[in-house]
């Protein structure tokens, strides 16, 4: 067997592992109603969530959500309109989007957040002087 056909022999055996792993969408819509995208599992279960939420979806309108095709294999689903895909296996993961964009969402949400250990923190700082003025040379 040439170290071709040993590739793609190894990559269908991930490809099946990953199916046999997770329950395939069998159906998929936008529920104007409740604001939320909902994916029908092949278990029966029904996942779903606002947009807003996901990578690629933060701006889109209900009207670009009426169109979505779930992939061959089931565990994806694109959205043509605003050609953003949905992966399952990351969604039930946790994961609305790529590591980056999730650490990124994830970072905002710690700038939001206030304690009282927080504001005293920030009093004390000021009190100091605040951040330290650079330099000249130093900025870039």
């Amino acid at each position: 067997m040439n170290p071709e056909d040993e590739e793609i022999d190894a990559a269908n055996r991930r490809g099946a592992a990953i199916k046999a792993a997770n329950p395939a969408v069998v159906e998929v819509y936008y529920d104007a109603a409740r604001a939320r995208i909902v994916l029908i599992l092949e278990s029966g279960v029904e996942v779903s969530f606002e947009p807003a939420y996901a990578q690629g979806f933060q701006h889109a309108r209900p009207e670009q959500l009426d169109e979505a095709h779930i992939s061959p294999s089931g565990l994806g689903v694109h959205f043509p309109k605003i050609d953003a895909d949905i992966y399952l296996p990351g969604l039930l993961d946790g994961l609305l989007g790529s590591r980056r964009w999730m650490a990124s969402e994830n970072g905002k949400l710690g700038g939001v957040s206030t304690s009282p250990a927080k504001r005293e923190a920030a009093r004390n700082n000021g009190k100091l002087g605040g951040r330290p003025r650079r330099k000249p040379d130093e900025v870039a």
